[in-house]
């Protein structure tokens, strides 16, 4: 049988592109290694986190499933950064290992036109560079007009701890031995990465008086538009605070070089972002100490998730590391940390469609790119899969810009900058962040997510509806002014805030920054407006200056996004261009000059250049 889409690995990435092309009508097949290891969470039990969350909130925008996934599996919920600007907000969620995929392999289940396979792929079947299918390890060839890679950390995997190295995935399982090596046939640079996770400890193990609780946020929150809750604040599950010891820096530093990384087993490049704990350790020598979280994994299990303490230390050396940290004195750990090396793809073999350059039909997307995270990987995953769909359609690629959405960010990075270690998400990535908000992914993201078809019209008819009220609620305010009356000042001394001297208007009143819209109430009747719109209202009047500013900016960027770079270009035909220019250029093959702009060793001198030859060759 011949599909439309073949989806190769079923983790975070491959579920968002396999139902975004079967939603959208094409018959796909997921191929994963494991039906059991779907939608799994091998290393933190959470989703979310700065950047992080609103990539899922971007996601559900645009019409994925793993904001939905993560309500159904949340333990806690909260509201990162509070004290600070609305642009670095974020939520993260502890989400159940055992709810998470259970939920997501059951909504794959119920939708139509999908097929799930239990298989290893060894080979992709291409002819003249383009794809035509996939052949499986026991030489079954099955045939596909797209094929979308999503293999996460399991080409030619390696598991790690001293200097022991084990052939295998997070799990235990199979890794794919060849898949790697058909791709370098291929003419895909393949690069070395590395990842790490912390021990699993017994939580009736642990000595929870000596730790700090910390609790979910007392209001509930949802990753999805659809705001439903499925756990009530008080229901909510606490993680602790503890830190580490200057015993346990001890112990790592008398061990350092029987871990895998400092003893030189390892091969890969390891997340700068995410370093292990010895990393921590040497790396930040001047830190007393370094703060862990107790993390719950389940409902269903005992584990705990020793968040901060990534090692690849041997046993031996981990029990002593665990045993010095407070409320761990007797802890069993019931999992050992490791680290784990995997192949990956030279991320700037893509095109910002997230189809191959050198593969016609080829998608690639999450770990296999050089990320890391769930978030990043189903944010990859859902652009992949509406890219497939596009393209079987005939109709051009979704390529969402860095003043859209995180997910444009992310996927421009890993095409123009490429990475030298596995790449995370972060809010200083982004230029534009205060355009890109926790609060605001749909009304940037949803009426992609309608125009591609991943948006019901009912979902599409209420998002409208909110972008009425909110410009009605902003234009009343506008209109709405009051006077220095004697009443007013009493009311506006109270909050308090500086009495009147003339009139304004409400909307200007709402930019002082003691002025809430709870004050606003006493002047008119705001209680038919959603608390989701009254917040866009306050954000709006609050930042309205740097939000216009940011976004002048961002229309100054839109006109280089708007100039077209011709495929066949030449660049070794255009005079002056910078030696180290001309090669990344060649290498890179932007498609507009702002893209170029972001290559780099092109400087700006580089673009000039460029723009002055593309006018003359127009």
């Amino acid at each position: 049988m011949k599909y439309e889409v073949i989806v190769v690995g079923g983790g975070h990435a491959g579920c968002e592109a396999a139902l975004a092309t079967a939603r959208l009508g094409h018959k796909t097949l997921l191929i994963t290694s494991n039906i059991k290891n779907i939608a799994d969470m091998p290393c933190n039990p959470s989703i979310g986190g700065p950047a992080k969350g609103i990539v899922v909130r971007e996601i559900d925008a645009l019409g994925g499933e793993m904001g939905k996934n993560a309500d159904k599996a949340a333990l806690q919920t909260k509201m990162l950064n509070t004290k600070k600007g609305p642009a670095v907000q974020a939520l993260r969620f502890q989400a159940d290992k055992v709810t998470y995929p259970k939920e997501m392999l059951k909504t794959l289940r119920a939708t139509k036109n999908l097929e799930i396979q239990e298989a290893m792929v060894e080979k992709l079947l291409v002819n003249n560079q383009k794809i035509e299918g996939v052949e499986l390890e026991d030489g079954t060839k099955i045939p596909s007009t797209i094929v979308i890679l999503t293999t996460g950390t399991y080409l030619k995997a390696v598991v790690l701890t001293g200097s022991t190295k084990k052939s295998s995935g997070p799990h235990g399982e199979k890794e794919s031995k060849y898949l790697s090596d058909n791709l370098r046939e291929l003419g895909f640079t393949i690069k070395r990465l590395k990842t790490g996770t912390p021990q699993r400890i017994d939580k009736n193990s642990i000595d929870y008086s000596k730790t700090k609780e910390e609790k979910g946020d007392a209001v509930a929150h949802t990753f999805s538009f659809d705001n439903i809750v499925y756990r009530q604040p008080k229901d909510q599950i606490s993680c602790h605070l503890i830190y580490t010891t200057p015993k346990t820096h001890e112990i790592i530093k008398e061990h350092l070089n029987e871990s895998s990384m400092y003893g030189g087993y390892v091969e890969g490049i390891g997340p700068r972002y995410c370093p292990s704990i010895e990393d921590k350790v040497v790396r930040f020598s001047d830190k007393e100490r370094h703060q862990l979280f107790l993390e719950p994994e389940s409902l269903y299990y005992d584990d705990i998730y020793l968040q901060g303490f990534s090692t690849s230390m041997p046993h031996d050396v981990q029990e002593l590391m665990v045993h010095s940290l407070p409320g761990l004195e007797h802890a069993k750990i019931l999992k050992y940390g490791y680290a784990i090396e995997y192949d990956a793809i030279d991320s700037m073999q893509l095109k910002r469609s997230l189809e191959t350059k050198l593969i016609e039909n080829l998608y690639t997307a999450g770990q296999i790119n050089g990320t890391s995270g769930y978030e990043e990987a189903a944010g990859q995953g859902l652009i992949a899969g509406i890219n497939a769909a596009l393209k079987l359609e005939g109709k051009k690629p979704l390529i969402l810009k860095r003043n859209e959405s995180y997910i444009g960010v992310l996927i421009d990075d890993l095409v123009t900058k490429g990475v030298k270690d596995p790449y995370r998400l972060l809010t200083s990535r982004a230029e534009y962040r205060l355009l890109l908000r926790n609060d605001n992914a749909d009304l940037r993201l949803r009426e992609y997510g309608y125009q591609v078809g991943l948006i019901s019209k009912e979902k599409y008819e209420v998002f409208c509806k909110k972008k009425e009220n909110i410009k009605k609620l902003i234009d009343q305010l506008q209109t709405t002014r009051i006077t220095p009356k004697k009443e007013i000042n009493e009311y506006i001394e109270k909050i308090p805030s500086p009495p009147l001297k003339d009139g304004i208007s409400l909307f200007d009143l709402l930019k002082r920054p003691e002025i809430a819209l709870e004050n606003i109430k006493h002047f008119i009747d705001i209680s038919s407006y959603s608390k989701e719109e009254q917040e866009q209202v306050e954000i709006n009047a609050k930042y309205e200056g740097y939000i216009k500013k940011a976004k002048k900016e961002a229309a100054k960027m839109l006109s280089l996004e708007e100039k077209i770079i011709p495929e066949n270009i030449d660049y070794n035909q255009i005079p002056n261009l910078a030696s180290e220019a001309r090669q990344k250029l060649c290498e890179v093959r932007p498609t507009t000059i702002g893209q170029a702009s972001r290559i780099s060793g092109v400087n700006p001198a580089d673009i000039s250049i460029l723009m002055v030859y593309l006018r003359r060759n127009s």
